[in-house]
């Protein structure tokens, strides 16, 4: 199994990038191969709008990273996309990468909608991994719900599983142990009781990463 995931978190120690690690490790652990590249580092234009894509079956755009890119993509068979939720959606810079999938499928405008068809059959995992401040998980529904649109216009052979984390506010917060979970939120306002329940209930969050991680490294 190969890997490619995405890391849209600014913070190189932040929530996402804990959660992704341990997905990673599973992976790896399960003997399949991994590749991390962090969103904000890459060299990639904002798609433009030009439709030239319908006509040359691959971005028009050059001078960036987005060939080289869209080859990893392309010969991944699981895509991880891992981001912190800003107000209610994915980072920027994973939302750039996004709009570019653009050029691997062909849209055309009927008069009732428009009718998406890939330019050739997809058949991967995609795992979305999301961490949130937010105690709702209801918050990442729009980006929830972009990628159900996404992987559903890919093909029925693509599959999508989604991990979300709540109230991660801080830094680092989803590896703290209760004690220091009941003085933080102390500081936050938030009851310092919570934290027994959310320190266990992360403990299981970090676990699924990583079980989610081994059942992608074990698929042939």
């Amino acid at each position: 199994m190969n890997v490619l995931a995405f890391n849209g978190s600014p913070r190189r120690k932040g929530n996402t990038s804990l959660l992704l690690a341990e997905l990673l490790r599973g992976v790896r652990d399960a003997g399949g191969q991994a590749e991390v590249l962090v969103a904000q580092d890459l060299n990639l234009k904002y798609c433009a709008g030009c439709l030239r894509c319908n006509v040359l079956r691959r971005c028009a755009l050059s001078g960036d990273d987005w060939q080289a890119l869209s080859e990893k993509i392309l010969a991944a068979d699981a895509l991880v996309f891992a981001s912190p939720v800003y107000f209610h959606h994915l980072t920027a810079p994973l939302k750039k990468i996004i709009d570019r999938f653009r050029s691997f499928i062909q849209v055309q405008l009927t008069p009732e909608s428009i009718r998406h068809t890939p330019w050739q059959p997809w058949s991967k995992s995609f795992v979305l991994l999301l961490s949130m401040g937010s105690s709702d998980a209801a918050d990442a529904q729009p980006v929830i719900e972009l990628f159900k649109f996404m992987t559903g216009i890919l093909g029925n052979d693509t599959t999508l599983e989604v991990i979300s984390g709540t109230r991660l506010a801080v830094a680092g917060q989803v590896a703290r142990p209760a004690g220091e979970l009941a003085a933080l939120y102390e500081k936050l306002g938030l009851p310092a009781y919570l934290a027994v329940g959310d320190s266990c209930r992360n403990r299981e969050l970090l676990q699924r990463c990583y079980d989610t991680g081994r059942h992608l490294g074990m698929q042939a």
